[in-house]
């Protein structure tokens, strides 16, 4: 494996979380140190922040700058395109996003395209056309919802046909974990409401397969779930792809626990370290205070 060319970035779906601090930060960390000292120790991160509100454009340049140089974001297109006008907005509109993302685009792994349960495939043409009118030379990863597009059939056949002529990664969405336990929190509850349960179709369409892990709790069985990831991210790593993964909690509270978990799996399986492996900051400051 070629350590140069390919690498694994690893993350949580934010970087913010007030309960992190004491495991991932320091008790004494402010929200505005956050994605600075989350990116020390995570390459990756999934932007949902963009699904709901764009940032003003001193917020971009601020993420651009507390970010460390190898990082990568993965930012969701608004919501305003994929769910409201069902991929039909002006093209004024998305063009004014796409400037206002610019100064991270360095930075940006992939632009993640969430499309709802209601995209079916009739609407491909949707789709086709959309991704038409964005900026060649960025990535992008699509996730679908609507079971259609997981039965192995011709509809999904043709999507996974024009992903890879665009080099598009269609994103894997496993949440069986999730699913496998009986709702007992208001987190879980949630969760359950809001992720798709779908069949996991691991395929790698373009050269940064996207992975989001979900689970209901770090105290529920959850590892025999992504043990197969463990060999699916040998192989892509294997055959040169960057794979993104994205590890999950209901309420996400533990998911730089996860995210560490999982890395440490992948060591032992097949020896790629990840830094994510390491205690966190906040494990050490709280261990240094009892000396």
């Amino acid at each position: 494996m070629n350590r140069a060319l390919t690498m694994l970035y690893l993350g949580c779906p934010q970087w913010s979380n007030t309960a992190w601090k004491g495991q991932l930060f320091a008790q004494h960390c402010q929200q505005s140190q956050m994605l600075a000292r989350y990116s020390e120790v995570f390459n990756a991160v999934e932007g949902n922040t963009t699904f709901y509100a764009d940032p003003s454009p001193d917020v971009v340049k601020r993420w651009l700058h507390s970010s460390d140089e190898h990082f990568r974001f993965t930012f969701k297109f608004p919501k305003r395109f994929s769910h409201d006008s069902a991929l039909q907005a002006p093209k004024q509109e998305l063009t004014h996003w796409l400037e206002l993302m610019a100064p991270l685009f360095s930075k940006v792994g992939s632009l993640m395209l969430q499309l709802p349960a209601s995209f079916t495939p009739t609407h491909l043409p949707r789709l086709q056309h959309f991704i038409a009118q964005l900026p060649k030379d960025l990535h992008y990863s699509v996730e679908v919802r609507h079971r259609d597009f997981f039965t192995k059939g011709d509809s999904e056949r043709a999507l996974n046909r024009f992903l890879h002529q665009h080099n598009i990664d269609r994103v894997c969405m496993d949440t069986r974990a999730l699913f496998a336990v009986s709702p007992y929190s208001d987190a879980i509850i949630d969760a359950q409401q809001k992720k798709p349960h779908l069949p996991v179709h691991a395929v790698a369409l373009g050269e940064r397969p996207v992975v989001r892990f979900v689970i209901a709790a770090l105290s529920d069985e959850y590892q025999h779930y992504y043990q197969p990831w463990l060999a699916k991210i040998k192989q892509w790593l294997d055959e040169g792809k960057s794979p993104y993964v994205f590890l999950h909690t209901a309420d996400n509270d533990g998911a730089p626990l996860l995210a560490r978990q999982f890395a440490q799996d992948l060591q032992r399986f097949c020896g790629y370290y990840h830094r994510a492996v390491e205690p966190f900051p906040g494990e050490k400051h709280q261990q240094e205070q009892l000396f």
